[in-house]
């Protein structure tokens, strides 16, 4: 049976109506192959866009996000203890191998006249392009143990990020930042899911988070206690797609904390195509990678898919794949932008109806 809540759009903060209706976050992580993170002063706004200097860089990542490259840009804030002033620091990842547990890291810290530079050079480089990146290499900046956590404040473009991501972001760098070892917290440019503010992503896992409160961030931040107090929050693991999303979450809150360690694959080995089956089906005849490409990142309506996630711990001694059968349990209402009068939109939410493990 669907699940509809009536909510008074007179709601300001899409995040509340969201939370109100029971949305569930999990899915809505993007998945990402690569990551370019770019400290610069705020505003993050339209206009900055625009400035010569950066439009080729802007040029560059759309060509590669249209050549289905996945790849996230985000700016980060710079921060008085973190920062070098004349100085942007550049941090890139991208993923190892199909299986992995971390993101790879990449650190700069560059000349603020060097930044866009070195920026494309390492696009580039994802394009297989002949680049520079030797040129460099004293730029370069040992951060490997450094776990990054960025909390989206990016108002611009939803005010609930500003108005749930703030508080947030000021009690991560306060109170934990300085006092755990090996970790940055910053404030960051828009990732996506405004409705589940705050927003937050954890470098080098990839995993997603919305709707954190204070009382949550001990098990988040130091990996240890009661993993399903977690559960509402996880948003997902970059790594995957969206319904090996939902499966994730499920085996991690029956594998525990170790489940962070292990390597990860995932495969969507069958899926309802509904409405768009004949679309697919004439891809076959005729190859088009930009229809392709609005295929696969339009919002996903499909009523069931068939995923496998496959493991291995890191002493390569624990093995195997689970199999994940995904349904819809329902539809709420959210509001998808912040704001008076904003419409509702009905939206699916599913459940894990099968898990088998198959050693």
């Amino acid at each position: 049976m669907d699940i509809i809540s009536d909510v008074s759009t007179n709601c300001k903060f899409c995040s509340v109506v969201s939370k109100i209706n029971g949305e569930d976050p999990i899915g809505s992580a993007g998945t990402h192959d690569h990551w370019l993170i770019i400290e610069l002063p705020q505003p993050w706004s339209a206009e900055l866009l625009e400035e010569p200097t950066i439009k080729p860089l802007i040029k560059l990542v759309q060509s590669l996000i249209l050549h289905q490259v996945k790849l996230r840009p985000i700016l980060i804030a710079p921060d008085s203890e973190y920062s070098q002033p004349g100085y942007t620091r550049v941090l890139y990842y991208r993923r190892p191998s199909l299986s992995f547990a971390n993101f790879e890291k990449q650190e700069f810290l560059v000349l603020e006249s060097d930044t866009i530079r070195l920026a494309i050079t390492l696009l580039q480089h994802i394009g297989n392009q002949p680049n520079e990146l030797e040129v460099f290499q004293a730029d370069r900046v040992d951060s490997q143990s450094i776990r990054e956590l960025l909390i989206c404040t990016h108002g611009n473009v939803d005010v609930a990020c500003s108005r749930f991501g703030y508080p947030l972001y000021k009690v991560l760098r306060h109170k934990y930042a300085d006092h755990v070892k090996d970790m940055r917290v910053w404030r960051c440019s828009h990732f996506g899911g405004h409705q589940f503010a705050p927003t937050l992503i954890d470098l080098p896992t990839g995993q997603y988070w919305g709707r954190l409160e204070p009382h949550l961030l001990d098990e988040l931040i130091h990996r240890t206690g009661d993993i399903s107090q977690l559960r509402s929050c996880y948003r997902g693991w970059a790594g995957l797609t969206k319904f090996e999303q939902i499966a994730e979450r499920e085996i991690w809150m029956q594998e525990g904390w170790k489940w962070l360690d292990y390597n990860k694959s995932g495969c969507t080995i069958a899926i309802d195509q509904g409405r768009w089956k004949w679309l697919r089906q004439l891809l076959q005849f005729i190859p088009s990678k930009r229809l392709k490409f609005i295929l696969d990142h339009r919002p996903h309506a499909a009523d069931w898919a068939v995923v496998h996630i496959n493991f291995t711990a890191p002493n390569s001694n624990v093995q195997g794949t689970y199999k994940a059968r995904i349904e819809t349990k329902g539809i709420i209402k959210t509001m998808l932008t912040s704001g008076k009068d904003q419409p509702l939109s009905e939206v699916k939410q599913y459940q894990v109806s099968r898990l088998e493990l198959m050693i």
